[in-house]
């Protein structure tokens, strides 16, 4: 197949979120088929990255976008129904591009990457399209109003009620896909969208091995993801100053590492003697190995979170509220143990941080899992048939 991949964001570094997924995809599918990339280019340094990337599309086409462009896009779309998010990466020398591009190419169907691209494509019916969303976006934005307060909240709500309406555009795709049963079922149920399906995060098992465990480690605690990313800004938040201490009373030498690039200045403050905060890891799957267990405290956000696949293919345990854990299809212990209480939350770390034995039997069962479900070519090859189906007739009459 020639496939033409548009992602929101150039997709390199593939370090975290939407350019881990888009790239590790491509990666294994250029293996078999001829990739085209589109993408904005918003950071002109990111072109020393062009030799990576030409190492699994064919042809690359890059449309610059600037950050002055870009919020002037949103301000005006303060005065539409469109949310903000939307506005923010309208552009006409991206609508000018993919004129050409279709004009010239012969695609046999098209990635749309976040509900952000899905103006560019909802309407271009005459090829088959497929809508790749991170998570159900209004589920994301209205946990946002649940967790937050004052102006922000009034921001957040109105954020929310544009993607809820705005979100309706997923019935213009041959199909739309989410990474999490959670998301999935609140597309169905809230937008009664029928053309929705999974497609999981992955997690690269080679990279994220940990064979040499004998789970020895019962002080390091871990958590990992970019930090300048509200949600983990407030997960890191909430459980050093609520959970964490609770954990010192009964583990007096327990540790807290927070590793992940661009760390905003709260969560740089949070540093201290038991408290790391590392910034950027080159290589993240080395830190895991440093760590007794891995804890996701996110009160928002939607669906999976690598930081929790990439600890249970390590054999890691992890402690983990409903987001991070919802949309696994496991039940508490395979891998992840559920807490979604303040209390039990640091319960369950002590449980585990003082018991070798159960960190053991938490983590491999996590990591048999991950390496069954959620490996990259696991995830590359049931995308493989989803742009097969779209290109049957019958799957794309509308």
């Amino acid at each position: 197949m020639k496939l033409l991949f548009a992602a929101n964001r150039f997709p390199y570094p593939p370090f975290r979120g939407d350019k881990l997924k888009i790239f590790n995809l491509a990666s294994i599918l250029s293996q078999q088929h001829e990739l085209h990339l589109l993408t904005f280019l918003q950071d002109k340094n990111d072109l020393q990255y062009l030799p990576e990337l030409e190492k699994v599309f064919t042809k690359i086409h890059l449309v610059p976008l600037s950050k002055s462009a870009s919020v002037f896009q949103a301000l005006k779309t303060l005065f539409s129904a469109k949310p903000l998010q939307v506005g923010f990466f309208k552009s006409n020398r991206m609508e000018e591009k993919i004129n050409q591009l279709l004009a010239e190419e012969q695609y046999d169907a098209v990635h749309v990457q976040h509900l952000r691209l899905a103006q560019y494509w909802h309407s271009r019916k005459a090829i088959p399209r497929i809508l790749d969303l991170p998570d159900a976006y209004s589920l994301y934005w209205k946990r946002r109003v649940k967790s937050s307060s004052g102006p922000k909240k009034w921001f957040n709500f109105l954020e929310y009620k544009r993607v809820f309406k705005y979100e309706s555009i997923l019935d213009d795709f041959n199909l739309s896909l989410v990474c999490s049963q959670e998301d999935l079922h609140y597309l169905k149920k809230e937008k009664q969208i029928q053309t929705v399906h999974l497609l999981p995060n992955g997690v690269d098992c080679k990279q994220f091995s940990f064979p040499e465990n004998n789970y020895q480690e019962d002080s390091q605690i871990l958590f990992t993801g970019n930090m300048d990313y509200e949600p983990n800004i407030d997960a890191v938040e909430y459980f050093v100053q609520e959970i964490f201490p609770l954990i010192k009373k009964e583990i007096p030498k327990a540790k807290f590492v927070i590793a992940g690039q661009r760390p905003v200045e709260a969560v740089k403050k949070l540093a201290n003697e038991d408290i790391q905060v590392t910034g950027f890891i080159p290589k993240l799957s080395d830190i895991y190995k440093t760590a007794a267990i891995v804890v996701a405290p996110l009160r928002f956000g939607a669906g999976t979170q690598n930081k929790v696949l990439e600890a249970m293919a390590t054999g890691i345990p992890v402690v983990s509220r409903n987001i991070g854990f919802k949309g696994l299809g496991i039940t508490s212990g395979e891998g992840v143990v559920l807490a979604l209480e303040t209390q039990d939350f640091a319960d369950a770390c002590v449980q585990l941080l003082k018991d070798a034995a159960l960190r053991k039997s938490v983590g491999e069962k996590g990591e048999q899992i991950v390496r069954e479900r959620y490996d990259w070519p696991v995830i590359a090859g049931l995308l493989e048939k989803y742009f097969i189906q779209i290109q049957d007739p019958k799957a794309n009459s509308k």
